[in-house]
């Protein structure tokens, strides 16, 4: 939207980073069972603007999961609005969740399943 746009019509980093951290966060809570919160953000890469009126779309993929951490790696893609067929990859980072009780304190992963793209450890 234009409100989230610099005079250049460029999608602020911040805004992008934002929707990544939504997506990173509703895929590690399905992967640990639980609530999380994001405590690190490693290797952020902007690659392309997002302008105003380009769909976006934010994909995820476990990377590693540890005692109370989990950390995905979350790739932004773009379809532009005057070029209906082509996508490209704007932003890619790494994003650390950690599994928190209703106090807030880490607590051990439990895991959803076995198999996927999970990397115990």
């Amino acid at each position: 939207m234009p409100a989230d746009a610099n005079p250049g019509g460029d999608i602020f980093g911040g805004w992008i980073m934002s929707q990544m951290d939504v997506a990173g966060a509703i895929h590690a809570s399905y992967r640990v069972i639980g609530r999380v919160v994001t405590v690190a953000v490693e290797s952020m890469k902007f690659h392309l603007p997002v302008f105003v009126g380009d769909q976006v779309s934010c994909y995820c993929e476990t990377r590693k999961i540890g005692r109370t951490s989990i950390s995905v790696h979350i790739e932004t893609w773009v379809r532009r609005r005057q070029q209906r067929h082509e996508y490209l990859k704007v932003t890619e980072a790494t994003y650390t969740y950690v599994a928190i009780d209703q106090n807030r304190n880490p607590v051990p992963i439990r895991l959803q399943g076995s198999g996927g793209d999970e990397d115990e450890s």
